[in-house]
């Protein structure tokens, strides 16, 4: 069985064109969001070092982003939100919630195009199938440490991970898909200390990454996750 270790991140609301082909010639942000933990593995851990006592941090971050992009390209600015299904649909049993339903809700409402993924290969697919030059912006939202974005973390083993992209996974993503000088940021832990080295050389661009820890609680307030150390490049 294939699972990764060491994961982190912060502390702790009918999609039209859902797994639509995206058109060429239009332009892309894209937000890739990971699963959150299940409870019944983090009560095992003192308080101060649980993870996501809250269900939706990345997913309020997430729309968090989608504001941000709507106000700087515009209300019908091409949202693809490329989401971990596993993560949600298995703390949504835990939790007696209808997870996976509010969340495709929750994009038909946000008029963006939910992509539903299983592992890295699938997120990196998603990635991959927007036309040539059309990604202006990338964002990753979810548990992650300096080597990989955990897709998931915590739900089915404590503390390990079965569906991650590895930085050497990133030479998979088809280098031409984003545009020139595009925005691209990792909102997970630790990610700047190699990940990003690793993204530019298999993109060509640049991503920002924490060095540190990053926190979710500023979501509470409406504002983006924070860093315990620096935002680097």
């Amino acid at each position: 069985m294939s699972l990764l270790m060491l994961g982190c991140a912060g502390l702790s609301g009918l999609a039209p064109a859902a797994d639509a082909a995206p058109s060429a010639g239009s332009r892309y942000h894209v937000i890739l969001c990971g699963g959150p933990a299940l409870r019944k593995w983090e009560n095992f851990r003192i308080e101060r070092d649980q993870h996501d006592r809250w269900w939706a941090n990345f997913v309020r971050a997430s729309t968090l982003r989608m504001v941000e992009i709507r106000r700087a390209y515009g209300k019908t600015a091409n949202i693809t939100w490329i989401v971990y299904r596993q993560g949600y649909a298995q703390r949504g049993r835990e939790d007696g919630k209808p997870y996976t339903t509010w969340l495709t809700e929750l994009a038909a409402k946000r008029n963006v195009s939910l992509i539903w993924v299983s592992d890295g290969t699938g997120a990196i697919n998603a990635i991959n199938r927007h036309p040539s030059g059309s990604i202006i912006s990338f964002d990753f939202f979810g548990h992650s440490n300096k080597y990989c974005f955990l897709l998931d973390y915590s739900a089915e083993i404590m503390g390990a991970s079965k569906a991650w992209i590895h930085q050497d996974d990133l030479a998979r993503i088809r280098r031409g898909v984003f545009a020139r000088n595009s925005q691209c940021q990792s909102w997970g832990c630790h990610t700047g200390e190699s990940m990003s080295a690793y993204w530019k050389r298999a993109t060509g661009q640049t991503m920002i990454g924490a060095k540190g820890k990053t926190n979710y609680e500023p979501i509470s307030q409406g504002n983006m996750p924070s860093v315990s150390g620096s935002w680097v490049r």
